[in-house]
């Protein structure tokens, strides 16, 4: 059976005459082509004349092209790629291989209801994993541990609010407006107030170590120091100054 195709069978013929007018130019015998290639001498005359019919595969003749053209000085790795392989009919081969794979692989029937088994395995497992004594305990313990931090934090804020609103300084002085008066209040040698204050208005000052009011007009000004009974500061229209200790709020 011939193997070679049209295309094949003129590249030949021409690579052939080539390779033959060549070795005349070069004045080479035929027997000389042949020591140096390994090749048989006929399958050499066959290739030179183009007569595909007496030459092997053409996967062979490509080889026998290479080893010729380098007995003659030639680069026969590119002569040899002049001369395209046929692999029509291994391709087809290969083809009809594949598409038996395919159809034994269309005919392979895969129940409906083994992709639901799994889908239904894998959804049991990831339910197991959240649903497990361990994972729950963690859990609980977590919900536990935020339970108690946070009644811990609402503790310690009801404990501080109560702290700060029950706290009880040494001295704690309120004063009442009978007149209008300018007045400077100092809590720890820190200033409180400085300012007029107005007929009736009330005010209340506290202190750790003394509180001092200054006031133009010290008869308008009633104290009460630790909530004892209310006194005037002073006389009316008279500037006075009073530093309230804690002695000597007790003392009163």
């Amino acid at each position: 059976m011939n193997s070679f195709n049209d295309a094949q069978q003129e590249q030949l013929k021409e690579i052939g005459a080539y390779l033959r007018q060549l070795r005349l130019e070069k004045g080479l015998r035929i027997e000389q082509i042949t020591a140096k290639t390994l090749i048989r001498q006929v399958l050499l005359e066959a290739l030179e004349e183009g007569r595909y019919e007496d030459l092997p595969e053409p996967v062979f003749v490509q080889g026998f092209i290479k080893r010729y053209g380098d007995a003659l000085g030639l680069n026969g790795t590119d002569l040899a790629k002049n001369f395209a392989i046929n692999f029509f009919l291994l391709d087809s081969e290969n083809k009809n291989s594949d598409a038996k794979q395919k159809s034994n692989i269309k005919n392979i029937h895969i129940p409906l209801a083994v992709p639901y088994a799994i889908l239904l395995a894998v959804a049991s497992f990831a339910l197991f994993i959240k649903l497990s004594p361990q994972n729950s305990a963690e859990s609980v313990a977590k919900s536990k541990n935020q339970s108690s931090a946070a009644i811990e934090k609402t503790v310690t804020s009801l404990q501080t609010g109560a702290s700060r609103s029950s706290r009880v300084f040494p001295v704690e002085v309120t004063i009442e407006l009978q007149d209008d008066s300018w007045l400077r209040v100092k809590a720890d040698g820190k200033t409180a107030f400085e300012g007029t204050l107005n007929k009736g208005e009330r005010k209340t000052w506290t202190a750790n170590k003394h509180l001092t009011i200054l006031s133009q007009n010290a008869g308008a000004v009633l104290v009460s120091a630790n909530k004892k009974e209310q006194k005037p500061l002073g006389n009316s229209g008279r500037v006075k100054q009073v530093t309230f200790t804690p002695e000597s709020v007790n003392s009163q």
